[in-house]
């Protein structure tokens, strides 16, 4: 078969893992929620539109470096599998797979409808490619993947950003332990650059990423049964100059009680207190190379966009 789907999850595993999270976030001070739970149907179209907006330069930096290399990414690399974490729509993975290079891709992604959308186009317009979908957290089940074939796994978009350095050090020594020795990681980073250019990248004009950003709390709402008003929080996006990284939160615009019946749990937040939703951490190549060496890789390619705005490298796996 052209198309295997294999579920590592658990029937729950989301529902559990939502409530450990938001339990954990909502208890902590400064409290805070993870990025993930952005995404459910309304935050992936609202992400979609974010990557269109003239202040977001993430997208379309990354794509211009895979239109001008995928062939030499392709050829240095040496891999006949394509593996891609949180594949989702799997758009900048034709730019490679259009090098005819790759005979079995593997994406892998918590949703299986999006896994098995996505496949469909891939099997209709690539007629030798076999998708080999792998339902899973790439955090916690990169020791699921097949191992059949030479493997490149490419993690884009600048996501391994979301994660602080020490959760970037485990996820980096698991990605390590998934390949074998002379393997591939392909790995997108944001750069370090002004904050008039970082800042509006996550607070437009338009006023999306606001809607992005409090999409989390139509979620738990939703799912948890919270009575979160997502109007009496504001959108905040600022920049961390020692830590570089984007922080996102949320600012609560009065004092109120928030109640989540699922978790039998009721948050106070006091006017003007900030809850943290994402980290999006900015990237030095010296960095990139300091981290992936501390890991297991070897750092052998390094490319940018002409702006010098994204970083994109090949790294191997000793």
């Amino acid at each position: 078969m052209r198309l295997t789907v294999e579920n590592h999850l658990p029937a729950d595993f989301l529902s559990a893992t939502l409530r450990a999270d938001v339990l954990k976030g909502l208890t902590a001070s400064p409290k805070w929620l993870p990025p993930k739970w952005f995404y459910d149907e309304r935050g992936s179209e609202l992400f979609e539109q974010i990557t269109r907006l003239p202040e977001y330069y993430p997208t379309r930096a990354e794509r211009s470096i895979l239109v001008e290399r995928a062939a030499e990414i392709a050829l240095v690399s040496g891999a006949t599998a394509l593996v891609e974490l949180g594949a989702g729509s799997a758009e900048k993975t034709r730019l490679l797979l259009d090098t005819g290079t790759f005979t079995r891709y593997v994406p892998v992604d918590v949703s299986e409808s999006a896994l098995r959308q996505a496949a469909a186009g891939l099997l209709a317009d690539y007629p030798g490619l076999a998708v080999h979908a792998v339902v899973a957290d790439f955090q916690q089940h990169l020791d699921r993947l097949p191992q059949n074939g030479r493997h490149l796994i490419a993690f884009l978009g600048g996501t391994i950003g979301n994660l602080v350095p020490a959760e970037r050090a485990v996820f980096l020594r698991s990605l390590r332990e998934a390949l074998q020795p002379g393997e591939a990681l392909l790995l997108g980073t944001d750069l370090v650059k002004n904050p008039d250019v970082l800042v509006p990248a996550y607070d437009d004009a338009a006023g999306v990423t606001a809607e992005f950003n409090k999409n989390v709390l139509h979620v738990v709402d939703r799912e948890l049964k919270a009575d979160f008003d997502p109007d009496a929080f504001a959108h905040v996006a600022v920049w961390d100059a020692e830590a570089e990284w984007i922080e996102m939160r949320l600012r609560s615009l009065r004092d109120q009680w928030v109640r989540v019946e699922r978790l039998d749990l009721e948050v106070h937040f006091a006017r003007g207190e900030q809850m943290r939703t994402e980290v999006s951490a900015k990237f030095r190549r010296e960095g990139v190379a300091t981290e992936l060496a501390a890991a297991g890789f070897e750092l052998t390619r390094w490319w940018t966009d002409r702006d010098n705005q994204f970083g994109l490298s090949l790294s191997v796996a000793r």
